[in-house]
């Protein structure tokens, strides 16, 4: 079992009195039924914890080559933009739809072709809304390298991504999270047990 540092295992019970991470039983988006729910989205009523999530994707970002950071709509746009403050990194955005009028931008806020942008997301499944993000950052003339995200829910995005010859780096996985939570009780083991059973398959 690994320990997780100071600040991560503050950020990781945090994460769970703000009710970003909740167990019980739930229905995907997949239909299928989960004894744990993820919904980073919380973190923006939570100022405090916003600007934690920001500090705790520093190590990783500062350790990257790039010229931008590209936050994901809509859940990671605030995280981006917390980390752009936190580290003084030019931000850019993809749009979920372009733009009808106006610029018709796909990708929003100032970038060149040939730049490298690191993709910034909330959370990682299997790797779908990534692509998508990476295909219109790289029409536009971006490159991309990177992804970064705070949670990994460990169910092949990593592996997708790098069989397409990117890096998924995460702030914390899930494997983390539940050994950590197992560790000061802060879950009841038997939910603990159930959702490691459910994340093997």
């Amino acid at each position: 079992m690994i320990q997780l540092n100071t600040n991560l295992a503050s950020l990781a019970d945090d994460l769970l009195s703000a009710g970003c991470i909740k167990f019980g039983e739930f229905t995907l988006k997949s239909g299928l039924k989960s004894p744990i729910y993820i919904d980073l989205r919380q973190i923006i009523s939570h100022p405090k914890l916003l600007a934690d999530v920001a500090q705790a994707y520093l190590p990783i970002v500062s350790s990257l080559k790039f010229s931008r950071i590209a936050g994901l709509p809509y859940a990671a746009i605030p995280i981006a933009t917390a980390i752009s403050l936190a580290g003084n990194y030019p931000m850019i955005y993809p749009r979920k739809e372009a733009k009808a009028y106006g610029t018709k931008a796909e990708i929003e806020g100032e970038y060149h072709a040939g730049e490298t942008a690191v993709i910034i997301d909330d959370l990682a499944t299997t790797g779908g809304s990534k692509f998508e993000a990476i295909e219109k950052l790289t029409g536009a003339g971006l490159l991309v390298k990177d992804v970064v995200v705070l949670v990994d829910r460990q169910s092949g995005a990593r592996e997708s991504l790098e069989q397409a010859g990117y890096s998924m780096h995460a702030v914390l996985t899930i494997a983390q999270l539940l050994d950590h939570w197992e560790g000061n009780g802060k879950v009841d083991m038997e939910k603990i047990v159930e959702t490691r059973k459910f994340l093997n398959g």
